[in-house]
């Protein structure tokens, strides 16, 4: 079987994409990924091939950010213009010549990557779902697919009628919908000798670098732990100035090594490194920024497992010493652990790829 995976831009977009494709393989399947320039890096370390497709130029991207950055967009925005109008446009050339040259049996795209969708059509390829958001409510919405649907010219059932993939744990009030739930693996817990800091992919290239960073590692330097901020590939280290020395800023880090040691996480809210954190039992401090950062902060701590961060050395202080927040942490954990693995997705893939056979 051949499984084309399709990302858009970013960490957030294609990570959720990694363990479906690496089970993939796993059983034996060939695996292609089809997606930007951008993220050949991050495809590059989960040990998977890339066929790229064009990119809308830096300047365009940014202008479409701008309000997202500022918190001032709109759903609309995001998804009509953003993700279809910018990176769903840009790439459909490239995607079609991939689907048409390689052939794939099934394609598995994020639910934010709208190009494969169309040449799956075009072509007579089905399709599986993988949801990028915290709760699998958001990749199912219905407001969503008709903003989407409006925008690609299709029917709004089209978006939705695939099976859908997600690694995010059931919400206590989250409404039931056909999701099919796996597991986020971590690594076993080592020493915890860290404070994780890390704001995402895109947050190192917007308005908020370097301040949000300098802003943590000014409240954290005093605390008694070690703590690792990352700032992606495309920034330098350097240009966060002098460092306290409790304080180590690295362009990348296994977000799943430094999980099993990290005893909080600083972050903005952003799906992926929110998941990461609860499967490993890690209580988190959030600063969110833009998008869904704001209501996956306020969900965590919700749930007893994080806070929204107001003083950042105060409220990092709690996670360290009140138990609270890791047992709390830790029964999120125990839930995702008690998802089935995500190897049994393999199955409901090829299922896929049956059913147009």
């Amino acid at each position: 079987m051949r499984v084309l995976f399709a990302t858009t831009r970013g960490a957030g977009h294609f990570g959720p994409l990694v363990p479906f494709a690496q089970a993939c393989r796993r059983a034996g399947h060939d695996v292609l990924v089809a997606g930007p320039r951008s993220v050949a890096g991050l495809v590059a370390r989960a040990g998977l091939p890339l066929r790229a497709v064009p990119e809308a130029p830096a300047a365009a991207i940014d202008t479409a950010f701008a309000p997202v950055w500022a918190q001032e967009a709109t759903v609309q925005h995001v998804v009509q213009d953003l993700f279809v109008g910018i990176h769903a446009r840009t790439a459909l050339p490239g995607m079609l010549s991939i689907v048409a040259e390689w052939r794939p049996d099934v394609i598995v795209r994020e639910t934010m990557e709208f190009a494969s969708l169309l040449a799956a059509d075009y072509y007579g390829v089905p399709q599986v779902r993988v949801g990028v958001h915290l709760t699998a409510q958001i990749d199912s919405d219905g407001m969503f697919a008709e903003l989407a649907a409006t925008a690609l010219n299709v029917a709004p059932d089209r978006l939705l009628d695939s099976p859908l993939l997600t690694r995010a744990p059931q919400w206590p009030d989250e409404p039931e919908h056909a999701a099919l739930r796996f597991r986020t693996d971590v690594l076993p817990r080592r020493q915890e000798d860290l404070v994780y800091v890390s704001f995402g992919s895109e947050a190192p290239m917007s308005e908020h670098f370097p301040g949000v960073y300098r802003e943590a590692i000014e409240a954290l330097a005093d605390l008694p732990v070690r703590t690792l901020v990352t700032i992606g590939d495309r920034r330098d280290p350097a240009e966060l100035g002098l460092l306290p020395p409790s304080v180590t800023v690295q362009r990348w880090a296994p977000q799943g090594e430094v999980m099993s040691r990290a005893v909080a996480m600083v972050g903005h809210g952003g799906s992926g490194s929110t998941l990461t954190a609860l499967a490993a039992g890690v209580p988190q401090a959030f600063v969110p920024l833009f998008v869904d950062g704001p209501a996956n902060a306020a969900r965590v701590a919700g749930a007893g497992a994080g806070i929204v961060a107001e003083d950042l050395a105060a409220d990092v202080e709690k996670l360290l010493t009140e138990p609270r927040y890791r047992e709390a942490a830790a029964t999120v954990a125990d839930e995702i652990r008690a998802l089935p693995p995500v190897d049994d997705a393999v199955e409901v893939i090829a299922h896929g790829a049956r059913s147009l056979a």
